[in-house]
């Protein structure tokens, strides 16, 4: 009877063990944003920090949304920790409410230290609210 409890014991413990490492595993893989800021019609381009340590700051891939307002991004600028700077240029028209198609990390991973953007805010708005969204 002994050996039964500490067999069902040890098979609890295990049991408990595989769970938490699978939740572990489906806590990553998903969005979050890295930054944000409201930028102003009477400024040509702004310069948005990436939020968090060394580890949040680590992602597969990289998008812009935009709320509030129409936003053309006549340039992008994605400063990387580890690698290059990504620049990409007439990346279009994000509509309030939506967002640009992602952009790959270079490499496996990399760590984006700050979003540049040279933007004009469309249809007589003043402001709007760009986030920096990353994919981990």
């Amino acid at each position: 009877m002994k050996m039964k409890i500490h067999t069902l014991m040890a098979s609890l413990a295990v049991a408990s063990a595989a769970f938490m490492a699978a939740g572990t595993a489906t806590a990553a893989d998903e969005w979050f944003v890295l930054g944000e800021q409201t930028i102003k019609a009477a400024d040509p381009s702004a310069q948005i920090k990436s939020a968090g340590g060394r580890w949040e700051k680590d992602v597969k891939q990289v998008k812009l949304s935009a709320e509030g307002a129409d936003v053309q991004i006549t340039q992008l600028v994605l400063n990387w920790d580890n690698r290059k700077d990504d620049t990409l240029t007439n990346v279009g028209v994000v509509k309030a409410g939506g967002q640009t198609a992602a952009k790959d990390a270079p490499g496996m991973k990399g760590r984006l230290t700050s979003t540049t953007v040279q933007y004009k805010i469309l249809g007589g708005a003043s402001t709007a609210n760009v986030k920096v969204w990353g994919f981990d």
